[in-house]
């Protein structure tokens, strides 16, 4: 309908800067040339149905103009859960055109497309004579299309498993588009906006009412990608559906038409765009908090620069050695008491403190554990901080790969065992479990392990008391990509850090102390005791760098550990042996093929073919 109430014509001459949006839903792409010419033996073409509201221009996705732009640059892997992808591709499919799916793998769990800059294509110069088009749709007169200017490409694998995940990467060597977001936006409207526009028209609402509408709140529709949106755009949105329903249309309450200016709002009458926030029930804001997990954890920023100097940054690289940023982390009583006994899950961090555990795990690519500790508490090893994946922020950033010290293979995963209903939530990563070689492995265990993102990794680098070298298993995470690794116990991985010979290997140290006693029989931290070279007896270890602040009711010590000579240990009646010897006749792996990196024990290890 015109602005003086008639039934609107087609624009045949307009230029063509976003055409109608026939492609499937979400990220199913096609041609979009091939997809405007329709079929030319069917006479009638069916409207999309649109799936969004003008309510989603005015509340968007939190934070939309910022993804939008990670979208667009892909600087490094981006990994989303589905429902997050089907929500933020449409802000970006002005940008990327999918050119080819690979298909599934051989286990079905995986599949594989390949996204393209839309400027890679040729450049697109309209033919003298259009291909026929169904009956009664007019010939449209199409913009030439600049192509061949941006050679950026993309892989996203789609994981459909214990959990669903889209991995998004660039492919080959690493490059940037040769244009920016905004021109892609003048090129190309995307699906979010020409949904929104269709959508209003199919409500009785005049093209040039919509767009009024549209572009009222300019911030909101740039965030979106509406910066350089225009009538046409809306016109050619609605195209289809206007050749079908001849009906009268209208402006929004509110608004008018006046000669010389188009549709503008009424003296008086608050923007649509107010209205519609306004009547929200909740505020955008709340409704956010509302929508996160009831255990999420909030760590205020005013406490966070005691911490950072003590953490890897966020682009932590390997020291000199090769090997990650280690942070040992523990909570203790008075009397240097992790637990009550062993076994026995003992709760010492307050609320202050517990929220400042999870800020740390935030910062490290992965949280390491014992075997001890895993059995006794079936803990979630991931991060409740806000803001981080699974708690209002996207994907799993933010959350560490639990990593656990299983020399024996004890810990017997299920999918009720909290780690792996973690995953299925999208809460948390899937386990990463060091073994030692000579145990038949239930090839199950090893499935259902993989069917949650985890995997066993298989260690042969022993020390002299027969117990995994704690500098073959950081060179192993190292070479999986860790660059940091958060330690938080139990006692006996606390205690062997803690050795001297360790020293090196430890950057720095934090650890609560709580304002209780657990009494004698508990699990305590207490590195062994050390003689000087004449056979007296020296303290163990003093930090260096010693910084202390109160988190609630707990104290809170940031150190690091000095690099001392390894002095005379003093003798000890029992040595806890963490992993039996095999004998020399099964010293070799007995259930795996086994692939050994000579230079730091890593191994990788398949079941065998026979």
């Amino acid at each position: 309908m015109s602005e003086n109430g008639r039934i609107d014509t087609v624009d045949t001459n307009a230029v063509d800067t976003a055409a109608p949006d026939t492609s499937p839903p979400q990220h199913e792409q096609v041609n979009q040339d091939e997809a405007d010419q329709g079929d030319p033996q069917d006479t009638t073409i069916q409207s999309p149905v649109p799936s969004r509201t003008i309510k989603d221009l005015f509340n968007p996705p939190r934070n939309i103009a910022a993804i939008r732009q990670r979208l667009f640059d892909v600087a490094d892997k981006i990994e989303l859960r589905k429902d997050e992808f089907d929500l933020y591709w449409p802000y970006v499919d002005n940008v990327w055109v999918r050119q080819h799916r690979a298909g599934a793998d051989k286990t079905g769990l995986y599949k594989t497309d390949y996204y393209a800059c839309r400027l890679q294509r040729p450049t697109y110069t309209p033919k003298a004579v259009d291909k026929p088009r169904p009956e009664g749709t007019p010939t449209r007169k199409k913009q030439i299309r600049e192509g061949g200017k941006c050679h950026m490409k993309l892989k996203v694998i789609w994981y459909e498993g214990g959990f669903h995940s889209v991995t998004i990467n660039q492919l080959g060597d690493k490059t940037q588009h040769l244009h920016d977001l905004d021109q892609m936006d003048k090129i190309k409207r995307t699906t979010v906006l020409m949904d929104i526009a269709r959508s209003e028209v199919m409500n009785g609402y005049m093209p040039a009412s919509v767009y009024t509408v549209m572009s009222e709140d300019e911030a909101r529709l740039a965030a979106s990608g509406g910066r350089h949106l225009n009538r046409n755009d809306v016109r050619n949105a609605s195209q289809v559906w206007r050749q079908q329903h001849k009906q009268e249309l209208r402006v929004h309450d509110g608004y008018k038409y006046d000669h010389g200016n188009g549709i503008v709002r009424q003296d008086g009458a608050m923007a649509l765009a107010q209205r519609i926030v306004n009547s929200e029930v909740v505020d955008p804001t709340l409704a956010y908090y509302a929508e996160l997990p009831p255990n999420t954890l909030r760590f205020p920023e005013e406490h966070r620069p005691f911490l950072d100097p003590y953490l890897p940054g966020n682009g932590a690289t390997f020291s000199e050695d090769g090997l990650p940023h280690v942070t040992l982390t523990y909570a203790t009583s008075m009397d240097s008491s992790l637990s009550l006994a062993p076994g026995i899950q003992t709760i010492l961090s307050g609320p202050h403190s517990k929220a400042m555990t999870h800020y740390l795990r935030s910062k490290h690519d992965a949280i390491l554990v014992g075997v001890r500790t895993a059995l006794a508490d079936d803990p979630a090893l991931n991060c409740r901080l806000e803001g981080v994946g699974g708690y209002g922020g996207l994907g799993w950033e933010g959350q560490p790969r639990p990593v656990v010290i299983d020399p024996g293979a004890r810990w017997l995963l299920t999918p009720q065992t909290r780690v792996i209903r973690t995953v299925s939530e999208a809460k948390g990563k899937g386990p990463w479990i060091i073994i030692a070689p000579g145990f038949a492995m239930d090839p199950n265990r090893i499935e259902m392990l993989k069917y949650y993102g985890g995997k066993y990794l298989g260690l042969t680098d022993f020390d002299k008391r027969w117990r995994l070298r704690w500098e073959a298993i950081l060179r192993a995470l190292a070479a999986e990509g860790i660059r940091s690794v958060m330690i938080e116990g139990g006692g006996m991985v606390v205690n062997e850090l803690l050795r001297p010979e360790h020293s090196n290997l430890v950057s720095s140290v934090v650890v609560t102390v709580a304002p209780t006693y657990l009494g004698q029989g508990g699990v305590t931290i207490s590195p062994a005791p050390c003689l000087s070279a004449d056979g007296r007896p020296q303290p163990a270890l003093r930090f260096k760098d010693v910084r202390w602040q109160s988190f609630g009711e707990d104290a809170v010590m940031c150190g690091r550990i000095p690099e001392v000579e390894v002095p005379i240990a003093a003798p000890q009646s029992t040595a806890p042996i963490a992993v039996a010897p095999p004998p020399p006749a099964a010293r070799s792996v007995s259930f795996f093929n086994s692939s050994i990196d000579a230079q730091n024990g890593f191994q990788r290890r398949v079941p065998p073919s026979s």
